[in-house]
């Protein structure tokens, strides 16, 4: 597959499948209006597992980078020249950026959990739960690991499906204790539910109620939003951080890393994203 382009402008795009539902066309759009990248394009591209290798190899030299979704994050990795040692130990980069003929991998999901965290104002927690084992949830892990946490509770549905996230932990010095959702107590400083849509629905009163005052709770899912979890976290005014944040500050340094600026109008991109959720659930 060849995806090339014409004029003299930069391409970059978010690949998976199914992509239509993706944010990042609104969000990286934006950064290049307001940055006035006039001729730069970002795209959405339809790209399942078996077709990624044909569809990078057929990339022309207009392409900056691409955003990946999974299972691309992993199945990545081998196609590129240069991988960063953090997309290494999470196993996973959703960043591509193409320069000097190189190809090098980032994630910078980890990056998104902490600056989300940051900006809502929670403090590096003492202790942590997180809700999920796939690749988001190695995410997490590596970002509390990242503010200083080195023990994290893992609930999942299905511990013998955990085996990735676990192989992470290790890799990043940090330890897991492994509970099934009909065998944990909840209670810690934050909570991060890396759950789609409606999985955490069945806990939301239960992980609610053990939340202590001054814990936090951050629900990646960004639409449809509230979620039911962060409803019943909000009844009991407890700090409440939706996915947004996070897609929206992975995005922003994606696009630093692509077009090599660092004057990345965050709130541009925030706006944008809002209005387009507002979009969807209006219609």
């Amino acid at each position: 597959m060849t995806v090339t382009g014409q004029g003299t402008g930069r391409r970059a795009a978010v690949l998976g499948s199914p992509i239509a539902h993706s944010l990042s066309p609104v969000l990286h759009r934006a950064a290049y209006a307001a940055m006035g990248l006039h001729d730069w394009r970002y795209d959405a591209i339809e790209c399942a597992e078996d077709g990624l290798a044909d569809l990078i190899g057929g990339l022309g030299p207009e392409w900056a980078g691409l955003s990946l979704t999974m299972p691309l994050k992993r199945a990545v990795l081998p196609l590129l020249d240069v991988v960063s040692d953090l997309a290494l130990a999470v196993g996973g980069a959703n960043t591509v950026v193409f320069r000097d003929g190189a190809r090098y991998g980032e994630n910078t999901d980890v990056y998104g959990i902490v600056r989300a965290l940051a900006e809502a104002g929670v403090p590096a927690p003492a202790s942590a739960v997180v809700l999920g084992g796939g690749a988001t949830a190695a995410s997490a892990v590596a970002a509390l690991r990242e503010m200083g946490l080195a023990e994290v509770t893992l609930v999942v549905r299905d511990p013998s499906r955990a085996g990735e996230t676990l192989r992470v932990a290790e890799r990043l010095g940090a330890t897991v204790t492994l509970r099934s959702f009909g065998d944990f107590d909840p209670e810690a400083d934050l909570v991060v539910s890396t759950l789609p849509s409606g999985a955490a629905d069945a806990l939301a009163e239960r992980v609610a109620a053990r939340l202590s005052e001054k814990a936090a709770l951050f629900d990646v899912v960004y639409a449809p939003w509230p979620t039911p979890l962060a409803t019943a976290a909000g009844r009991r005014g407890r700090t409440v951080i939706g996915g947004l944040p996070m897609l929206l500050h992975q995005a922003v340094r994606q696009v630093e890393l692509m077009t090599g600026r660092t004057d990345v109008p965050v709130e541009a991109m925030r706006a944008a994203g809002e209005a387009e959720i507002a979009r969807r659930a209006a219609s």
